[in-house]
């Protein structure tokens, strides 16, 4: 059952009440953080893309990772979460180390991501694809497969949990349908959705919005919020500006791969370091009270 925007609303607060006192600074130390990394970096060459000294997100949160494009998001979701090799760095989640471990087994830990280029599978349905999304699949096994008893219940329960994703993602109509003729919107949701298959404890949403039909825009953030009022933490990285400042706890700036800034969404869109990472030194237009030249900065 969908939580109520009253329930949302009152988690919001309580949310933000943990992170009241936290100092808006880069590398900001956190009440309860679910992730903690340190010094890590990862180079291209001569280009450095991430040299992060220390970044840790709130349990329970909705975390945003914004800068311009180029500032090395996607890269270090990428080395976070077991796709891409570090030069070097530390991490954690939930206490346990994750540096070196490979990406499936990050995942089996909690901490799921989806991609800003879909990694949709487009010859199976979109039912196929969800499943395939559960956790713990006695019927993956040698033996056990040949054996339908063994997991023949557990596949109806991973169809059912499926289907009630697909309505509450509002792609239900084209279950039977193949993924790869799914619009890029329709894609977005269904990566979610399948990531929200395995049961996570952090979700990481690479651009979630990008692509997605402005109609289902506000259906989409609404699940989102209820995702934390169930308990489970958001790090998204995304350049819609009013979507970060609809939905976050607490925003974290990247600008040439490090961290530059850190507060709730508010501080950071007032901050001078921020804008300047967006306009340059030199800009002439100032930030509007509702971020208007940020956004259309980061749009660009």
């Amino acid at each position: 059952m969908s939580a109520s925007p009253e329930v949302n609303r009152q988690q919001a607060a309580l949310v933000r009440g943990t992170l009241e006192y936290v100092a808006p600074v880069p590398g900001a130390p956190k009440p309860d953080p679910i992730f903690i990394g340190d010094t890590i970096n990862r180079s291209f060459g001569g280009l450095v893309a991430v040299d992060v000294s220390h970044l840790e997100v709130q349990r329970g949160s909705i975390t945003a990772l914004i800068g311009p494009n180029g500032a090395g998001k996607t890269t270090f979701f990428n080395v976070v979460t077991g796709f891409d090799p570090p030069n070097s760095g530390t991490w954690s989640f939930e206490g346990r180390p994750l540096a070196g471990k490979p990406a499936y087994r990050v995942a089996r830990d909690g901490m799921v991501r989806t991609f800003q280029l879909t990694k949709v599978l487009s010859k199976l349905t979109v039912l196929e694809n969800m499943r395939l999304g559960a956790q713990g699949q006695r019927g993956e096994g040698l033996f056990t497969a040949l054996v339908p008893g063994l997991w023949r219940r557990q596949e109806q329960e991973n169809t059912d949990r499926a289907i009630a994703m697909l309505e509450k993602f509002n792609l239900i109509h084209v279950k039977d349908e193949f993924a790869g003729a799914l619009s890029g919107g329709q894609r977005k949701l269904l990566e979610m959705a399948r990531a929200m298959m395995a049961n996570p404890t952090m979700l990481m949403l690479d651009e979630p919005m990008a692509g997605v039909n402005p109609a289902l825009t506000q259906s989409l953030l609404e699940h989102i919020k209820e995702l934390r009022e169930e308990g489970i933490t958001i790090f998204f990285v995304e350049h819609d500006m009013d979507m970060v400042r609809d939905i976050s706890d607490w925003v974290i700036v990247m600008a040439q791969g490090t961290v530059i800034a850190e507060g709730p969404p508010a501080h950071v869109m007032r901050d001078p370091v921020v804008i300047d990472a967006y306009l340059g030194a030199h800009h002439d237009a100032a930030l509007t009270e509702t971020g208007e030249s940020l956004t259309k900065k980061a749009d660009a």
